[in-house]
């Protein structure tokens, strides 16, 4: 008899299903935690090594940039639908184009988690096409990590403090399991109370800070491995702008030190170069809207200081006549404030062929049944579609 039964102990004991329920629970509960929250169902993926986070990529054949994004859903999505990126099911349909969302998914709007939890979507559907999602940190996404909320909607609050409830439902799952250890509480340490904010306010925002704070939940998942500064081919993408300093510091550094930072390796404070009027994410030296005011002599500077680039492209700065070039060009200016918090703005996004050809891709019914391109006698071959201080051929497309 004892013999019949050992063989059955040891399937049971070598059953990879018997020894990895604990983590099949786990990545049950999370996923389960993620549709509560997002309507999305995102397995989760194997946890692998960290990687040094790539900087300098080559010219894909189609490049994408998106400006700020600001907690409008929708105007995500048709943001991502002008440049037939996302299909009528909101699935990655771009192929292997590489596409760059400039940063600034959260403040201002409602539906801050479920753009996060959109991007990611794309991103893992984009791989298997041979495509990518680059997202950067802006600004907002830095203050929201310190824990400054001076620009959070109580529909921002609210969406957190629903996240707060499943993610508290998906830990009590996880801790009646003996094989998992005991999950952290994400508002250890966090205040019960915040002097001058009405006390309706307290646990959102005690939610808000649990999730985005260095090392939290929602921070370590979704803005971690965002890029502070990336280089494509010929073009520089920040959210603010860069001095010679930050090149000089290093790109690969700055955006290291921020990852870091975010994950709970460097304290509280975001790193310098990410606070103040001349930050990575704060600057407007090259993105004011009256294009006379730009420092175009700096920028050239600058952009001689990195290897091959021609031009800088930066959000933040909301224009109101849409996506548009200063300094011959070398500043392309990207952010419409399209989201209703903003300035309600019609989407529009930027396209660069590999020829260097810029376009802009808009739903403004100014330019409907029409491919209103720019030329200039006086400017070089290749960059006539673009007019100084205006910018890129704007081509209709509708949303």
């Amino acid at each position: 008899m004892e013999n019949s039964t050992k063989p059955l102990q040891q399937q049971n004991q070598s059953s990879p299903t018997c020894e990895n329920l604990p983590s099949l629970l786990s990545s049950f509960v999370d996923t389960f935690v993620d549709f509560s929250v997002s309507g999305l169902f995102l397995p989760q993926q194997q946890q692998t090594p960290q990687k040094a986070l790539q900087t300098h990529f080559p010219s894909p054949d189609r490049l994408v940039a998106i400006g700020d994004l600001h907690g409008d859903l929708e105007k995500s999505k048709q943001a991502f639908r002008l440049a037939g990126l996302i299909d009528g099911s909101d699935r990655w349909s771009g192929g292997s184009a590489t596409v760059v969302q400039i940063g600034d998914v959260l403040d201002r709007g409602g539906e801050e988690l479920k753009i996060l939890y959109f991007l990611e979507k794309l991103k893992r559907e984009a791989v298997k096409s041979g495509g990518q999602l680059i997202t950067l940190n802006g600004n907002h996404e830095i203050m929201n990590v310190e824990g400054d909320f001076r620009y959070v909607t109580e529909k921002g609050l609210e969406e957190f403090n629903v996240w707060a409830y499943w993610y508290g439902v998906g830990n009590k799952m996880k801790s009646l399991c003996h094989g998992l250890e005991k999950p952290k509480d994400p508002f250890h340490g966090i205040p019960l109370s915040f002097r001058g904010v009405p006390e309706r306010f307290y646990h959102s925002i005690r939610a808000r800070i649990a999730a985005l704070r260095p090392d939290g939940p929602i921070a370590r998942r979704f803005l971690a491995d965002n890029l502070t500064v990336l280089v494509v081919g010929e073009s520089v993408f920040v959210h603010g702008g860069l001095l010679e300093k930050h090149v000089d510091y290093g790109l690969e550094r700055i955006n290291e030190e921020v990852r870091d930072w975010i994950n709970g390796l460097m304290g509280r404070r975001a790193p310098g170069y990410c606070k103040g009027r001349n930050a990575v994410v704060w600057l407007r030296k090259f993105s004011d809207e009256l294009a006379k005011n730009c420092d175009c002599s700096l920028l050239e500077h600058v952009l001689a200081t990195i290897p091959g680039a021609k031009r800088m492209i930066m959000g933040h700065t909301i224009q109101e006549i849409g996506i548009n070039g200063a300094c011959d060009n070398r500043a392309i200016r990207i952010d419409v404030g399209m989201s209703k918090g903003c300035i309600n703005g019609l989407p529009e996004v930027l396209e660069i062929n590999r020829n260097s050809e810029l376009r802009v891709l808009t739903s403004n019914p100014m330019y409907q049944n029409k491919n209103k391109s720019y030329a200039n006698a006086e400017r070089k071959e290749g960059l006539g579609l673009l007019i100084p201080e205006n910018g890129p051929k704007q081509v209709e497309v509708k949303a």
